[in-house]
């Protein structure tokens, strides 16, 4: 026996050795795949120990305990779409199995952070592989039980619009989590829409496995919640097995996979586990628990379950599989000391280069020409609708969703008329969450389709912007591009809507959207603008896998007029031609002040344009359009044309856009005069209280006047 081995271990290959034939078994086959998987994820816990008591390794949370899940995995095929639990290393180690890959390599070159390690390249130890169907999953608090709902919900979907999916029609989408994270909003909102879809008999084949370990960190999970709560939701199938009993494990399985797979409905596996060595590296166990419960756990090891199985099976001796478990415990130390000395990456460039790609070229040529229906000048909410019709005509994949966007057309008529047109398959309402509309984007749009989901109100979007942040926008960055969710998200936001409101539904905060990395945030306010903004966005999302937000401003949907009543200068044609993103707009020449801009702060500025030119003041309005990633180039261009800039900005003078804009400035070296009027730092009020925060006509001509004196 090797000296070094800790209590857990010790305990183990004693057990192992001790073991002698009790009953008779059958299932040696599948009770051999599960043996390997889990010793082989219990080593690579060890190793990962080993490394960072050498200060070779990082931190890591282990699946140590854990290990019945791979009894889940010989359950299902190796093509239905796994989201993992970070402790279900078994999983993903059976999974490997059954297509003869190596997946600890996998997992020691992800500890090791290094560039060959298949599906995040270094930039995280994650359970990821584009061949065996893991979708790489950095949440720790569940965040990924949305998108697994949004993949369940795409499988069936695409089949019945006859759209090209990544998994097979009658794939299962199974999504692991811990018990502790059971208790998270985003847990809740998933658990709920999945019911949500069964109680309306939409087919929905998930399998949700919860991983009880009766642990958060250190704070136990009260006994009989976890059951209690899952059982809850009679819309979806329960059942229950204990991970020290593998066959009862291995049936249940079996049976809810086939359940789901035939049913197309979803289920629940509530899996008692136990946790071994800690929550993860940097955690010290006996600080809250007992040496004594600690040990007791021990005996409940599936490790040693399923080798009592083998040995009552007659497929080997304790003798015969504790030499196997020590000798694979220094094959695999070996393995993850080699991986140590393997490249990692070295550049920025390196860090980045799979974050956001930019194929501008490519997606010029995706953007299809249309012809307008009409000449008529159409209104910002008629540019919108028809920019939306062309895209789902052009692009079959293309689905519009959200609140209220179907048989009423938005709460603004935006949508009107689409659902009727393009059919209840395509357009169509979802439940009221903010979190749920994201994630069932995030997996259709790694499922095959591009989603257009919205959200009604920009205030709405806080309650769910993590699964832009943590979910959407990282895809593509863990993954190396192997996997991509390219969506565009509508949503309508700003202030200056009158006599509506209070902060929810006047809202000027954009400043998480443009700190989140890769993001497009795109914002027109010109109806002539809008479609080939849209359009470029579909298509940067179907060719570069661009997570977009679209942002509207409310305010302008039904505006006509832009001097004076009755004049219908605020109309325009429709749009034809293809915006890149990041292309800005100039709108006068003005040789005296340059003016940056967009969405409501447009229509103030060209206005109050209009008033400085009768004072002898002549300006120059930059609409931005593109918000991230801002348009530097045009704004260093319109900038040297006049040597004074003022910046228009309609967010908050904290975290607004206009900070952006002048930090490009000033990165530049521009030479000339700046200055900034922003909205106050304040909610938005109800009625004309507004008028006092949000940004006017009057401060922007001031400050023009102001700044063009000084120069």
């Amino acid at each position: 026996m090797a000296d070094d081995l800790d209590p857990l271990e010790r305990h183990l290959v004693e057990a192992l050795r001790s073991l002698v034939p009790a009953a008779a078994s059958d299932g040696a086959c599948d009770a051999a795949a599960l043996w390997r998987a889990q010793v082989d994820s219990r080593l690579c816990d060890h190793a990962a120990r080993w490394l960072q008591s050498q200060q070779l390794g990082y931190y890591t949370i282990g699946s140590a305990g854990h290990e019945s899940n791979a009894a889940v995995a010989l359950a299902l095929r190796p093509t239905d779409p796994a989201l993992l639990h970070y402790r279900s290393g078994g999983f993903y180690l059976a999974r490997a199995g059954q297509l003869e890959h190596d997946g600890v390599v996998d997992i020691l070159l992800g500890m090791a952070a290094a560039v060959e390690e298949p599906i995040a390249g270094g930039r995280h130890k994650v359970f990821g592989h584009a061949d065996l169907a893991v979708i790489p999953q950095t949440s720790t608090i569940a965040s990924h039980l949305p998108r697994a709902v949004g993949v369940a919900f795409a499988v069936d979907r695409a089949t019945k619009l006859g759209v090209k999916s990544r998994w097979p029609h009658d794939a299962v989408t199974v999504c692991s989590f811990g018990d502790a994270s059971l208790n998270h909003a985003v847990a809740q909102a998933a658990l709920n829409t999945a019911a949500h879809c069964a109680h309306q008999r939409l087919p929905l084949a998930a399998l949700f496995v919860c991983e009880d370990n009766g642990l958060g960190i250190s704070v136990p999970s009260p006994v009989g919640w976890v059951e209690s709560a899952l059982r809850a939701r009679p819309q979806l199938r329960f059942e229950t097995a204990a991970g020290d009993d593998p066959q009862a494990v291995l049936a249940t399985a079996h049976e809810l996979a086939d359940w789901v797979r035939e049913e197309r409905r979803p289920a629940v596996l509530h899996l008692r586990t136990v946790r071994y060595l800690s929550h993860a590296g940097a955690d010290l166990e006996t600080a809250y628990r007992t040496p004594q419960a600690i040990r007791a756990d021990f005996e409940r090891d599936p490790i040693l379950a399923t080798a009592r199985w083998l040995v009552d099976a007659g497929e080997a001796t304790g003798e015969a599989l504790a030499a196997e478990y020590l000798e694979s415990r220094q094959r695999i130390r070996e393995l993850a000391l080699t991986a140590t000395q393997r490249p990692q990456l070295e550049t920025a460039g390196e860090v980045m280069r799979p974050l956001a790609p930019r194929s501008p070229v490519v997606v010029a040529s995706c953007v299809a020409s249309v012809t307008a229906p009409t000449d008529e000048p159409l209104t910002l909410a008629q540019a919108i609708n028809q920019g939306l019709a062309d895209v789902l005509e052009q692009h079959p994949e293309t689905l519009l969703f959200g609140e209220d966007v179907a048989v009423k057309g938005g709460v603004y008529g935006v949508t009107r008329g689409l659902h009727a047109r393009f059919g209840a398959a395509r357009v169509f309402d979802t439940l009221l969450d903010e979190t749920s509309i994201l994630g069932l984007a995030l997996g259709a749009a790694v499922t095959g389709f591009v989603p257009i989901p919205e959200i009604q109100y920009l205030a709405y979007l806080h309650n769910a912007e993590d699964q832009l942040r943590g979910e959407a926008a990282t895809l593509q960055f863990f993954s190396q591009g192997r996997y991509r969710n390219g969506m565009v998200v509508r949503v309508a936001g700003y202030g200056y809507q009158r006599g509506f409101g209070g902060h929810f539904h006047n809202d000027d905060s954009v400043a998480v959207l443009r700190d989140i990395p890769g993001l497009v945030v795109a914002s027109p306010c010109r109806p002539e603008d809008v479609g080939p903004m849209l359009r470029t966005c579909v298509a940067a999302a179907k060719v570069d896998g661009s997570v977009c937000v679209f942002l509207e401003p409310i305010a302008l949907y039904h505006a006509r007029d832009l001097f004076e009543d009755g004049d219908g200068e605020w109309l325009g044609p429709p749009g034809t031609s293809h915006i890149p993103i990041g292309a800005a707009r100039t709108h006068r020449a003005g040789r005296d002040l340059t003016i940056v801009t967009w969405a409501n702060g447009l229509r103030m500025s060209l206005r109050v344009a209009n008033r400085l030119a009768e004072q002898g003041v002549f300006a120059r309005i930059l609409d931005l359009r593109w918000l991230a990633p801002l348009p530097v180039e045009d704004i260093l261009r319109e900038a040297a044309a006049t040597g004074c800039v003022l910046v228009a900005d309609e967010t908050r003078q904290s975290g607004g856009v206009s900070e952006g804009v002048v930090a490009a400035l000033v990165d530049a070296g521009f030479g000339g005069r700046v200055a900034r009027v922003t909205s106050k730092d304040s909610f938005v009020p109800l009625g004309t209280a507004a008028n006092l925060v949000l940004l006017s006509e009057e401060e922007i001509a001031a400050a023009a006047l102001r700044l063009v004196a000084n120069a």
